[in-house]
């Protein structure tokens, strides 16, 4: 079986060791007539793609930062950043294996059976978030009313903020895509307007406390998907040095992916090379990894400098609101 594991031992590029395994990895597709191992192959030149021919990447920064500059004028007593990533190779390994196993082992449970490889194919064609922006804003306490309450008025603000979002990028050459969820979009904080495209993570709190607004774009001049994430500064901390952080978030999807009792051994190939890849993955020691530009002292402590753990930043420096610096270009 061809896996990631193999080709991140000999000191090679992130782009060169998704070239080598996506190109391994169809061989051995075409020889074995897996349909699924042509579809990730594919999904792994989607991300090739992206690091190889990135000049779109600063047109849609560009833009995206056009909604920067108009909070900057609309809401000069807030501080915010703004920050973009391309999701890691080892996170999108993961959760292309991740949906396999999921998506298999439900669907057994439900039925008895295996999906149909249409089915399946499809599900594996919704990764939306590959490209991803994050505007995180926070109101200093220098600008703090008697009275009020910091948490609410935050909150208020973010609403207000994702209210103002998709006209606005849709203006510039976004179009923004129906959430799909009713269930996690039924806030009644968002204007109704723009209710169907958000999952409301605040309204609707998820698991360890994570809060969050998601809304995904396509951008019709890319012609790619993003995901835009509108977060307070307390939720910002909770999701990345809290109880909702990123680590915590791995373990959780540790326990749901270890389904193995669920599918008989043998039974579905799909399943046990998406398990088996997705399980190598989680029992990586970082440490000992030799991939060009990336070091880490254990599985905590890490300096990426190329996107293979952590992502890759699309924004690489934070941007200044008003309220931090009145020089806004």
């Amino acid at each position: 079986m061809i896996k990631l594991n193999d080709y991140l031992y000999e000191g090679d590029t992130v782009l060169k060791i998704i070239q080598r395994y996506s190109a391994d990895l169809k061989k051995s597709a075409i020889e074995s007539h897996n349909q699924i191992d042509l579809v990730h192959c594919n999904f792994l030149l989607h991300i090739a793609e992206m690091l190889q021919h990135n000049d779109f990447l600063t047109s849609e920064s560009q833009r995206i930062r056009e909604f920067y500059k108009f909070m900057a004028g609309e809401y000069p007593f807030l501080a915010f950043t703004f920050k973009g990533r391309i999701k890691s190779l080892i996170r999108s390994e993961e959760k292309f294996n991740g949906y396999i196993v999921s998506y298999i082992s439900d669907y057994y449970s439900e039925h008895h059976d295996y999906p149909p490889i249409t089915e399946l194919k499809n599900r594996l064609n919704g990764f939306h978030d590959l490209i991803a922006y994050r505007i995180v804003i926070s109101l200093p306490r220098c600008h703090l009313k008697e009275g009020e309450n910091r948490e609410k008025q935050e909150i208020r603000y973010l609403y207000e903020i994702a209210g103002e979002l998709p006209e606005f990028l849709e203006e510039r050459g976004f179009t923004a895509q129906e959430a799909g969820n009713a269930a996690e979009n039924n806030s009644p904080m968002l204007k109704e307007a723009v209710r169907s495209y958000y999952k409301d993570y605040i309204s609707n709190l998820k698991e360890q406390g994570y809060r969050s607004l998601h809304i995904t774009f396509y951008d019709n001049l890319a012609r790619c998907y993003i995901e835009v994430q509108l977060r307070t500064k307390e939720m910002d901390d909770d999701a990345e040095i809290g109880p909702a952080n990123h680590l915590g978030y791995e373990k959780r999807q540790e326990s749901e992916r270890a389904r193995r009792n669920k599918i008989p051994e043998g039974e579905c190939i799909y399943f046990d090379e998406a398990y088996e890849r997705g399980m190598l993955l989680q029992q990586l020691e970082l440490s000992r990894l030799d991939v060009n530009m990336f070091s880490a002292a254990n599985n905590s402590l890490i300096n990426d400098g190329c996107g293979l753990y952590r992502g890759r930043l699309i924004l690489p420096y934070e941007h200044l609101s008003r309220f931090q610096n009145d020089l806004i270009d």
